[in-house]
This record gives structure tokens, C-alpha cells and sequence, in this order.
């Protein structure tokens, strides 16, 4: 029998919402560590984990985004302007050698910022590796969370976050500008280069990570960010709400007549 029929086979024993957390908990560290992750890091992250109901029940209830662009544009921009200003000012040297890196101008990066966390102020107080077991236990979206729950561990294996350091949004974003463990594999850097690719504490780390992510999703250097231009259909893919990313054009674009 073949490694991957036998492991396939351990996982058939143990499905996801088998009413068993810990035994399909269980199952996954065996699978976690036949995929290079540390036994270190998965006593640290793993043992003590339990269901979170109140992130399931989130799931199951997540209502269609039903504001207008008006609605939304209106109650997040205006409070956020005068900080984002400020923040544009005040990274000014790093938003520019991160848009000479990768195109993109500070002022979406600082927009984006702003609408996700205000500034880094909400970056949610789920704890981060319960809800992603949570979800992929659950048989919603059991696959996708799983992988994420994996990526979430290879953050902590190469040492960029610690598991108590890992909190965020309900459905497992990290960071001040919520990046999915997956997306934080493939785009974090470390821009302010003191060895961490640092989402949750480093301004530098955060905005460049995000252009970075921006530029993969094939950001234009130099190109307009209104509805309708290829730039605009990049931000689509940051967040498939119209409604949100017209409002993150928008707030871009009143940054750059900022004072």
C-alpha cells in the first residue's frame, strides 16, 4: 500500500463534522506532520484547541452585503480621511520605495488599510488556528480551511508569529490588512528587514506585503484605480464586493487631493 492511500485512508476514518473534534483534531496533526510541520509547533499551536461555536454560527448566518456604494463610502471615508492623510504623510518614505518595488501607489495601499483594520487598530480578537480548525472541521468549506490551517502552521514554523500572537478576524485573516494564512505564505515580505515577515506589528511589513499581493494579482504601474480600468479589476480580486471596492477607489483617490 502506497503512502498516499494509506493516509488517505486514515483520513476517510475520521470525516469532517463526525461529531469527534479531537479525534479528527488527531488525524489532522498526523497529516500536518507528513507535510514538514514541526511537532514543536504543533503541540504550541494545537493541543487544548476545542470547537468555537460562535464561529460557526457566524458562518452559517454571513449576510449578503446589501449597502449601497453611497451607504458604505459614506459611514467608512469621511472618519478615516484625516488619519489616512496623516498616515500617508508619516510613511511617506517607506510608501515610496515600496511603490518603486511594485507599482503600486501609497494611496491605495493606505485606503486599503484604513477600510480593513482603521489603521491597524482592528485587526479582530478571534484566536486564529481555533477558528480555522473550527471551519475546517465544519463541512462548509472543510478543504479550504484545511489548507488554510496548514499555511497557518508555516507561519509559525518559520518564525514570523508565535500562536498566541496569532488573533484576527472570526474566519482566520491575519494581519492589518487581513491576509488569509495562504495569502501570507505566498506575498508577506519583510520590508523593514529585522528578519520576520511581521503583519501585525510592522507598518513597512504590512503595506508592502499588501502591494506585493496587489502587483502579483497584476497591478499596472502608473494606471488609473476607477471602475472600469484593469487596475480597478485587480481590486475586485481583493474583495469581490463591488460596493467595497469602489470605496476603496474612492478613498484613494480623495488621498491623493489630501492637504
Amino acid at each position: 500500500m502506497t503512502l498516499a492511500l494509506s493516509m488517505n485512508t486514515a483520513h476517510a476514518a475520521v470525516p469532517c463534522g463526525s461529531g469527534n473534534f479531537q479525534a479528527w483534531l488527531d488525524d489532522f496533526k498526523t497529516e500536518a506532520a507528513s507535510k514538514g510541520i514541526s511537532q514543536a509547533t504543533l503541540s504550541s499551536s494545537l493541543n487544548g484547541i476545542t470547537l468555537d461555536q460562535s464561529v460557526l454560527s457566524r458562518d452559517h448566518s454571513q449576510k449578503v452585503f446589501d449597502q449601497s456604494f453611497e451607504q458604505f463610502s459614506g459611514r467608512m471615508v469621511p472618519p478615516r480621511l484625516a488619519r489616512g492623510a496623516n498616515m500617508l504623510k508619516q510613511y511617506g518614505s517607506v510608501l515610496s520605495r515600496i511603490e518603486e518595488t511594485y507599482g503600486v501607489p501609497g494611496e491605495v495601499l493606505v485606503a486599503i488599510w484604513g477600510l480593513e483594520t482603521d489603521f491597524g487598530v482592528n485587526i479582530g480578537k478571534f484566536p486564529t488556528l481555533r477558528s480555522l480548525a473550527t471551519l475546517a472541521y465544519d463541512c462548509r468549506r472543510s478543504e479550504m480551511f484545511r489548507g488554510e490551517l496548514l499555511d497557518a502552521l508555516r507561519i509559525i514554523d518559520r518564525g514570523d508569529l508565535t500562536p498566541a500572537e496569532m488573533r484576527g478576524a472570526w474566519a482566520g485573516e491575519i494581519g492589518q490588512t487581513q491576509f488569509m494564512p495562504s495569502n501570507y505564505i505566498k506575498y508577506a515580505v519583510d520590508f523593514d528587514a529585522n528578519g520576520r515577515r511581521d503583519l501585525l506589528r510592522s507598518p513597512p511589513d504590512v503595506l508592502a506585503s499588501t502591494a506585493n499581493l496587489l502587483a502579483s494579482l497584476g497591478w499596472q504601474r502608473g494606471k488609473d484605480w476607477q471602475p472600469g480600468s484593469p487596475n480597478f479589476a485587480v481590486l475586485q480580486q481583493w474583495n469581490k464586493s463591488d460596493v467595497y471596492t469602489r470605496t476603496i477607489a474612492y478613498f484613494a483617490t480623495r488621498l491623493t487631493h489630501a492637504p
